[in-house]
């Protein structure tokens, strides 16, 4: 089926509607109430994004529907009952800042599209999209539908597509575009959980530790984190800065010391990264409790909680410390992050994030971690907890998308990955993720100057053309 040239009749178009797309700020934000009452969930930007793509498959000839503007999607009919599902998002995170072009500008230079979402992940949706158009443009007539659903909150609660699935037909198999090539044959278990303690009301005078603060997300490396000490000792703040100088030299980590009020803040500086690469990154938490645990303050719970990470927590990113370390051979070794801090005289709180092996039971592991921190007078709180899901590499649908990965790159070294990271592959049984960041290119995803090669951006609507003709059709070319 000759649908490439149809590809290339549409280049420039696709090209406009990924910037089109990208000038809609979707970050989410506080839902709204339309103008005849109806409700827009996830704010203005979101939903302006998600009419232009539907808009875009109806003026294409697809069959679109919007479910209560919770998320949707473009179906393009076939001739069967199943679904085949394609699983994209059009909510992205924050831009930030330092931007060389506008975030939300669309511009194009050096050949490449400059955006918030270029990459992640309104490129690989729009990719999908022009290629159904393709494969409908060369006459292909599918024997089982092929659907395009769009999901509106993938960055940060997924409400959207619970309420979704809750309203329509799950799909029978398919892809989500929205990680890696070659292949994401699996993705760790996810747990997040918090210890937490109280703590004894301090006796006597000395140094007193007023807070410490750090961190925004579980799933980040902190890269900031902030703690204020108190002291009516003379002398007592010259020591600490004194103290701060020399880690400074021994270390060469960034902290820093200044007089606030009566109080002395102390801050130190980390690198950030997503929690599922924490070794990317440097915990400025892990860095505060290391320096922390060189003072003595006048409440021994704050000492024994600063000693208690430090021995069992530390920089280790495995959870060795912890009791926790387990790996299998899909996967890997568990992956252990410490997200966010929260100490005041009265009670201290670690939020954290674990990504476990494929084949390990995540209820064991918390059970494990229950049983250790209790000995400490800590208790645990179960956040949220991700199943992990693996399908075979020797699966008919692994191998036919390594099979048309390899036919359009030439790489015939990358393997099928199992990642820490989550995507809608989780949402329901039977999909994985499929591109679109191609190995070897930088991963600009969630950072400054997002953007997207245009050479890439035909190679991928190639991929995925012949990824959706394979699979709708059952070809499997293996």
């Amino acid at each position: 089926m000759d649908y490439e040239k149809f590809l290339e009749l549409n280049k420039e178009e696709m090209i406009f509607a990924l910037q089109d797309v990208v000038r809609s700020n979707s970050e989410e934000s506080e839902k709204f109430m339309g103008k005849n009452g109806e409700v827009y969930p996830f704010g203005q930007g979101v939903q302006e994004a998600f009419e232009k793509v539907l808009a875009m498959g109806e003026k294409m000839g697809f069959s679109v529907k919007n479910v209560d503007n919770y998320g949707g999607h473009i179906d393009f009919v076939g001739t069967g009952p199943e679904i085949m599902g394609i699983i994209g998002h059009l909510d992205v995170v924050p831009a930030g800042s330092g931007w060389d072009f506008d975030p939300y500008g669309g511009e194009v230079a050096d050949g490449k599209i400059y955006g918030r979402g270029t990459t992640d992940d309104k490129g690989p949706v729009i990719s999908c999209l022009y290629a159904m158009k393709a494969l409908k443009d060369a006459g292909y007539q599918p024997p089982c539908t092929i659907r395009l659903i769009i999901g509106l909150d993938e960055e940060t609660h997924w409400n959207g597509m619970k309420y979704y699935f809750e309203r329509e037909k799950r799909p029978d198999f398919g892809f989500t575009p929205d990680a890696d090539f070659p292949v994401i044959n699996g993705e760790m278990g996810m747990l997040v959980f918090s210890f937490a303690k109280k703590f004894a009301a301090a006796q006597g005078k000395g140094l007193q530790l007023r807070s410490v603060q750090g961190g925004t997300a579980p799933n980040s490396v902190a890269d900031s984190c902030r703690s204020v000490v108190r002291s009516e000792q003379d002398g007592a703040y010259d020591r600490i800065k004194e103290q701060v100088r020399e880690y400074r030299e021994e270390t060469g980590y960034k902290v820093n010391v200044k007089g606030v009020g009566k109080s002395l803040e102390i801050t130190t500086t980390g690198i950030a990264a997503h929690g599922a690469k924490p070794d990317m990154g440097l915990n400025a938490i892990s860095i505060m409790m290391d320096f922390l645990g060189r003072l003595n303050f006048v409440n021994e719970d704050h000492n024994d909680f600063i000693a208690f990470y430090n021995k069992h927590i530390g920089f280790c990113l495995d959870g060795e410390g912890l009791g926790i370390k387990i790996s299998d051979e899909p996967s890997g070794t568990l992956i252990f992050n410490v997200g966010m801090i929260d100490l005041t005289p009265e009670a201290g709180k670690l939020v954290l994030n674990v990504r476990y092996p494929v084949t390990a039971d995540g209820d064991q592991i918390l059970d494990t971690l229950g049983q250790k921190i209790e000995k400490y007078g800590m208790g645990l709180i179960r956040t949220e907890h991700k199943l992990p899901i693996y399908m075979d590499l020797d699966s008919p649908v692994v191998k036919t998308l390594m099979d048309i990965y390899q036919k359009h790159t030439g790489d015939y070294e990358s393997i099928p990955l199992v990642i820490g990271g989550g995507t809608y592959a989780r949402s329901t049984p039977n999909i994985i993720a499929f591109g679109a960041q191609f190995p070897g290119d930088e991963d600009l995803m969630h950072q400054k100057n997002e953007c997207l090669s245009i050479e890439r951006f035909e190679q991928m609507t190639k991929i995925y053309a012949e990824a959706i003709y394979k699979l709708s059709s059952g070809e499997y070319n293996i």
